[in-house]
C-alpha cells in the first residue's frame, strides 16, 4: 500500500511508531497498534470526505499533514507518547535530544551487577593481563573466584549444587560482561592475554565507573544481541524498544509492580510481536512473548544493568512471577525531556 506524501523512512501513519517501510507499506491487512493499514485508510477516507483538490501536489500535502497530525497525538497504548515519539524511541534512541538525554559521565558513582563483574574482571587483568584458555575464554579458576565473590558463599553453593563452574559459559553473567566489555573496546586480547584498552584505562583514571557505565549501557542496548542469553525467538523489536521499557520504568517504577504490569504494557504497545512467534506445542504466542519480555527486558536488561530491582514474588522453587521497582541509577542514565 503506497500512501501519497508518506516516505519509506517516515513514521508509519498507522501509529505503530515503526518506519513505514517496516510496517504498513505494502500491507493491506496489518493489525499494528490495533489499527494498521485498514484503519489508517479509514481515517484518511473520513478526512478526505467532501474535500476538493486542485492538483495532485495539493492532495499529497494534505495527506502528509494528516499523517503528521495523527503521529503527533499521544496514544493510550503508548502511555502518553505519540507515534512520532515512539518512532524516535525505536529508531533513534541515542539521537533524539528533544526526547531523551544520556549523560556520558554520571554524577554519582553507579552500582549494578554488570559493574560488579566488570570490576572483578579489570582487577584480575591488572597491569600484567590475564591469560585466556585455549578457546579464548576467561580461565576457570578466575570464573570460580569471581562467582564466589559475586554471589557469596551460600548462593554459590546453591548455584553449583547440580553442576560446577568449569568454563566461562557456566557463569553466564560474567560471560556476558566479558562479551559486552570487548564489544565496547574496554578490554581486548593482545599477545595472548586479556588486557585493558587504552580508552578503558583513561576512563577509569578520569572518572572511574561513572564513565565506564554509560559505555557498557549503550553497547548492551545497541550492539549485544539480547537473544543470545535465552532460548526464546529472536524478536528484535523487543531490544529495539529498550527505551520504551525504560520509559515505562521511569513512569511507573516508583512503586513495586508485578512483572505482568510491564508485560501487559509492552504487548499493548506492540501487539504485532505475537505474529512473529514461531508455532509452539508448549506455549501460546502470548505466553512466549510475555516470558521472553520478562527475562530479556526486565531481568537480563533492567535488572542486570542495575536500572531496576527484579526479584521473585515468592520463595517458591522455580517461581515465575516477579515484582519490579526502578532504582536511582535509571534516572541518572536516562533523562526524558517530555513536556508535562
Amino acid at each position: 500500500m503506497k500512501i501519497p506524501g508518506i516516505g519509506r523512512n517516515d513514521p508509519c501513519p498507522c501509529g505503530s511508531g515503526k518506519k513505514f517501510k517496516h510496517c504498513c507499506m505494502g500491507k493491506e491487512n496489518s493489525t499494528a497498534s490495533g489499527q494498521g493499514a485498514a484503519g489508517m485508510s479509514e481515517l484518511l477516507r473520513k478526512a478526505l470526505e467532501g474535500r476538493q483538490f486542485n492538483s495532485l501536489e495539493e492532495a499529497q500535502a494534505f495527506v502528509a499533514r494528516h499523517a503528521q497530525e495523527q503521529n503527533r497525538r499521544p496514544r493510550d497504548e503508548f502511555h502518553g507518547l505519540s507515534p512520532e515519539q515512539m518512532h524516535q524511541i525505536l529508531n533513534l534512541p541515542f539521537a533524539s535530544p528533544g526526547l531523551v538525554h544520556f549523560p556520558e559521565v554520571l554524577d554519582a558513582n553507579p552500582t549494578a551487577p554488570i559493574l560488579t563483574l566488570f570490576g572483578l574482571l579489570t582487577d584480575a587483568i591488572g597491569e600484567q593481563g590475564l591469560k585466556p584458555t585455549a578457546k579464548g575464554n576467561l580461565p576457570r579458576n578466575f570464573c570460580r573466584e569471581a562467582a564466589l565473590a559475586y554471589w557469596g558463599e551460600q548462593r554459590y553453593q546453591e548455584k553449583t549444587r547440580y553442576g560446577g563452574i568449569n568454563r566461562e559459559e557456566d557463569f553466564d553473567d560474567l560471560h556476558v560482561t566479558r562479551l559486552v566489555a570487548e564489544l565496547a573496546g574496554l578490554i581486548r586480547k593482545y599477545r595472548g592475554r586479556f588486557i585493558l584498552s587504552r580508552d578503558c584505562r583513561r576512563l577509569l583514571a578520569r572518572d572511574g565507573m561513572s564513565a565506564i557505565y554509560p559505555t557498557l549501557f549503550r553497547v548492551y542496548a545497541e550492539q549485544f544481541n539480547w537473544a543470545y542469553r535465552d532460548g526464546y525467538p529472536e524478536l528484535r523489536l523487543m531490544q529495539s524498544a529498550f527505551l520504551f521499557t525504560l520509559y515505562l520504568l521511569t513512569r511507573y517504577g516508583d512503586t513495586w509492580r508485578p512483572q505482568v504490569f510491564y508485560d501487559d504494557a509492552f504487548l499493548r504497545a506492540f501487539p504485532m510481536l505475537l505474529d512473529e512467534v514461531p508455532p509452539s506445542q508448549v506455549f501460546s504466542p502470548d505466553e512466549s512473548v510475555r516470558n521472553c519480555y520478562t527475562w530479556r527486558s526486565l531481568v537480563h536488561f533492567a535488572g542486570f544493568l542495575g536500572l531496576a530491582t527484579v526479584e521473585p514474588a515468592s520463595d517458591e522453587f522455580l517461581c515465575r512471577e516477579y515484582r519490579v521497582k526502578a532504582l536511582p541509577l535509571l534516572g541518572q542514565i536516562v533523562q526524558f525531556q517530555l513536556a508535562k
